[in-house]
């Protein structure tokens, strides 16, 4: 029987990457040499080691007392300005603010910020979680990260985006981000997707329900679950267009929030993802042709355009942006709009990287503005070019200088 005729036999019996099998079976399926158990193996090698181990082991011991002392996860983003790092520490008693979390240091030279003759970076505490992996009292923290001389490294872009949302904070600035992402096995596969191959075209994907269609429902219900835990201010998720694609929505988060819940959503969703032995991919193009891409829509508004007949602000706005957009598209993602020249092609809802445009209720312009906010007058608007791997701070930062302060003031690219 041919891998092929196989895999179409076994999706009636829930075999495939999808779903691991018991210890006890695994260790026969390895030592057995059948053209079927081969194939079998062959459709679960995307699925990384680590996730095959006992849980019902670990769980033994996460479940251990641990007297008064708290473990604390510091979080920060590498010199990648996409990639995450973790460590942990244990601190005497449970903090109750993130003021009672002492600053710490790293190795900037294994994380792509120092090199190795100067190589302690500082990290400096600056918005607590807790942790839906140990439970409570145990904390999750976001950190910037400083330089040897206590000045921000490269990409720590939170601490010039802070600056920009105080100066514009009379505005009440609330913004919302979508969070586009990409299921992958560890050989970069997309998850669930034929060895050989594609699926069906697009159509039944977006929202869509049932083996056929919805592909790794049980990572995203426990990455929303995790979310609330923690306290991230998630607001929804769906499936989306393309096969294996997601996305969730953190919002409405007020000025430099939405940068903060924003990156521990990522990290809740990759550390999900690792439990499960799959990868999280913010690639904004990650399968080539006919497929949707991954964005980071961002919706904003202030207080003005909320209010009764502030469409006329959200207008202003709108204007404002579009005399900027080249020099938005080198903030929308992390490589100067080298990602986003992938994904923004004028196809697949999106607008083209080289023009700017508006509409109401228009997927394929740069700017959206739903139809409820049409007719109501007030509202927001959705910015969506920024790429699914841009960094928040920097593209709520641009938007907030743009949109709020006086053009002739400063320039977006200064702020970087």
């Amino acid at each position: 029987m041919s891998c092929e005729t196989l895999s179409s036999a076994n999706s009636k019996r829930s075999l495939g990457i999808s779903r691991r099998p018991h210890p006890a079976q695994w260790q026969q399926m390895k030592s057995d040499t059948s053209p079927e158990a081969t194939c079998r193996t062959e459709t679960m090698a995307s699925v990384s080691t680590s996730a095959r181990l006992n849980k019902a082991v670990r769980q033994q011991y996460m479940s251990l007392p641990q007297g008064e002392k708290c473990q604390v996860t510091y979080i920060w983003v590498d010199g990648t300005g996409e990639g995450l790092r973790n460590k942990t520490r244990t601190l005497d008693a449970e903090p109750t603010s993130v003021e009672d979390i002492p600053e710490w240091n790293f190795d900037g030279s294994s994380t792509y910020q120092a090199e190795g003759s100067n190589s302690d970076m500082y990290l400096i505490p600056v918005c607590m979680f807790r942790d839906p992996f140990t439970l409570d009292p145990n904390k999750l923290v976001l950190c910037e990260v400083m330089k040897y001389n206590h000045l921000p490294a490269e990409t720590n872009h939170r601490h010039s985006c802070n600056k920009v949302m105080e100066k514009v904070r009379e505005h009440c600035l609330w913004f919302g981000m979508e969070q586009e992402y990409t299921l992958l096995g560890t050989d970069g596969h997309p998850f669930s997707w034929p060895l050989q191959g594609f699926p069906a075209p697009q159509g039944p994907y977006y929202c869509g329900v049932g083996a056929k269609n919805a592909y790794g429902r049980d990572i995203v219900e426990c990455h929303y679950k995790a979310c609330l835990y923690a306290g991230v201010k998630i607001y929804g998720t769906n499936a989306e267009v393309m096969p294996s694609q997601w996305e969730f929505q953190v919002g409405p988060c007020e000025g430099i929030e939405m940068g903060d819940h924003l990156w521990v959503a990522r990290f809740l969703l990759h550390r999900v993802c690792e439990d499960f032995g799959v990868v999280a991919s913010l690639d904004p193009k990650p399968i080539k042709g006919n497929w949707n891409g991954a964005g980071c829509h961002t919706n904003v508004s202030t207080k003005q355009m909320r209010e009764d007949e502030g469409l006329q602000y959200i207008e202003k706005a709108i204007d404002k942006l579009g005399k900027k957009h080249k020099e938005h598209i080198k903030v929308y993602d992390p490589r100067g709009g080298e990602d986003n020249l992938r994904r923004l092609t004028g196809l697949h809802e999106t607008a083209s990287i080289d023009d700017f445009s508006a509409g109401v209720a228009n997927r394929g312009a740069s700017i959206r503005i739903p139809r409820q906010v049409g007719k109501d007058k007030r509202g927001y608007f959705e910015d969506r070019r920024p790429a699914a791997n841009c960094d928040p701070y920097t593209v709520t930062m641009a938007i907030a200088q743009t949109c709020l302060i006086d053009l002739k003031e400063e320039k977006v690219e200064d702020i970087n």
